[in-house]
């Protein structure tokens, strides 16, 4: 009599990692949330599909915050409830300040069921100086970095006389303000400050008033940290008035502002970012491409392709088998010191605050010309034209933070 043996597969353990995104998916800043939110959707099919966190998928599920703190604050208290144990945000320095605050204590009541923060875009300097924490990442370039190269490249231009600063009246739009009078100092003291204004957060409708006062200082460059509706507005301001000046601005690639500006920011907005669509990179190209036949949208929040990849890579060095389970204490300390190739270029995560180190470009808004603008925004045929990189090296900044870690 022959004995017949049966093999059975192990069972599959793959984990599923959730992620709550905590984000404005309605008000004036909606459209910006809604990018980021189908940003994140479209990197996970695709790190899913192709294995990026190894045998483990990671899903991103959507919290609408408004844009508002106290709102931000009700949304982390269900989602812990929920037992997530990833939360990403990006939308606000405000927000993001908040939500460091109320995780460092979550986190210290509950051990066991720690959160960890993902930040890919709240830029508040604080957050990775006087604010940091072990259980906050920043994979978008602070503000003080981000003004760091921009003076760099206004200190080359001899035009350049007379600075507008404006802003929104909160923890970002009051540093970009600081920032900018104390490295235009340092580097081109010759260089006039003519304004210096800050305006409530998304509750301004016509900035003709604004844009009256900067014609009259006889500004010929205006710096601007303005986001979202309140980056377009004012924008569509300024055209409609023809003010004659220069844009440097964090967020003009942002939802809505390329078709506020149109051909009236033509050579006259500049950009100060981590990456856009026309820098040579295969895989950036093939993204931006694919996401545009997807959504119909552009793909404008690159640094969400940062922490997804870091995240992923983590993940995977960690629990590389099936049966392996998905620590998020262990993943942060995986974290520190992450390296990944972003787009051609190297992103770390610095040790010392979390603070991601990569790249920065200046882009000036040009007309497409199959070159070095092959891609356009917002079907405006126009797009960003590097003017020039800066390395990770070059927008360097020293940081107070004192991390602690736990054991």
């Amino acid at each position: 009599m022959s004995i017949i043996f049966f093999a059975f597969a192990a069972p599959v353990r793959s984990e599923v990692i959730r992620i709550a995104v905590i984000d404005p998916l309605s008000g004036p800043f909606a459209p910006v949330g809604l990018n980021t939110l189908n940003t994140f959707k479209f990197l996970a099919q695709r790190a899913n599909a192709e294995n990026w966190a190894g045998h483990h998928q990671i899903v991103f599920d959507a919290f609408d915050n408004k844009a508002a703190v106290q709102e931000s604050l009700s949304l982390l208290k269900t989602i812990a409830d929920k037992g997530y144990r990833f939360v990403t945000q990006g939308t606000g320095s405000a927000v993001g300040l908040a939500l460091i605050d109320a995780i460092n204590k979550h986190n210290q009541r509950n051990p066991g069921k720690e959160i960890i923060f993902l930040n890919h875009g709240s830029i508040d300097p604080e957050m990775t100086n006087s604010k940091c924490s072990f259980w906050h990442f920043r994979f978008d370039a602070n503000s003080d970095m981000k003004m760091e190269v921009l003076t760099s490249f206004l200190a080359n231009d001899k035009t350049v006389k007379h600075v507008y600063l404006f802003g929104q009246n909160y923890s970002h739009g009051q540093q970009v303000s600081r920032a900018a009078k104390a490295y235009l100092a340092r580097k081109r003291p010759d260089i006039k400050i003519v304004g210096d204004d800050l305006h409530p957060i998304g509750n301004v409708k016509d900035f003709s008033p604004y844009i009256s006062k900067i014609k009259a200082s006889g500004a010929d460059t205006v710096i601007t940290g303005n986001w979202g509706a309140d980056l377009s507005l004012l924008i569509k301001s300024a055209r409609e008035h023809k003010l004659d000046a220069n844009f440097y601005t964090y967020y003009a690639s942002s939802s809505g502002v390329p078709t506020a500006m149109g051909d009236a920011g033509l050579n006259k907005v500049k950009l100060v970012g981590y990456w856009h669509p026309n820098n040579p990179s295969k895989i950036g190209s093939a993204l931006a491409t694919a996401y545009k036949e997807q959504y119909k949208d552009d793909f404008s929040s690159s640094s969400t392709y940062v922490m997804l990849a870091s995240l992923s890579k983590a993940i995977k060095l960690i629990a590389p088998a099936q049966t392996d389970s998905i620590d998020p204490v262990r993943i942060a300390f995986t974290l520190e010191n992450m390296t990944i190739d972003f787009f051609g270029s190297p992103a770390t995560i610095r040790r010392a605050d979390h603070q991601i180190q990569l790249s920065l470009y200046i882009s000036n808004w040009a007309k497409v010309n199959g070159k070095d603008v092959q891609f356009d925004q917002e079907d405006t045929g126009l797009g960003w034209q590097t003017l020039q990189r800066f390395t990770s090296e070059a927008a360097n900044q020293t940081n107070t933070c004192q991390m602690q870690r736990p054991n």
